[in-house]
């Protein structure tokens, strides 16, 4: 397993992303939004700043998790290759509902 996709790029999905690119994985981060997936982006090389200020990255380390990380606004196009699909939407049932019925129809 080396694709994972992440649906929802708010404070759950981009931290769900983070760790999985850490981790040497290639990570999709999708969302509908592009500006979300830009904060989501933001958040994350915050954080992995954070952990370089610490000592437990290095900025070569930091540079590659942060290369892992994909976005999109298009879910078919970024589920296409993965492995893993995890969803980390808002917790809003019938969003929920519609992400779910998008993703089986992307299959």
């Amino acid at each position: 397993m080396q694709e994972i996709a992440v649906i929802g790029s708010g404070q759950m999905g981009n931290g769900i992303a983070h760790v999985f690119a850490q981790n040497g994985y290639s990570v999709s981060l999708i969302d509908i939004q592009q500006s979300a997936l830009d904060k989501a982006m933001e958040t994350i090389s915050k954080n992995l700043d954070r952990q370089v200020g610490k000592g437990v990255l290095t900025e070569a380390e930091k540079a590659a998790a942060f290369g892992r990380i994909t976005t999109h606004t298009d879910m078919k196009a970024a589920v296409k290759n993965s492995d893993l699909v995890i969803e980390a939407a808002t917790e809003n049932i019938d969003l929920k509902l519609k992400i779910f019925w998008r993703f089986r129809c992307c299959l």
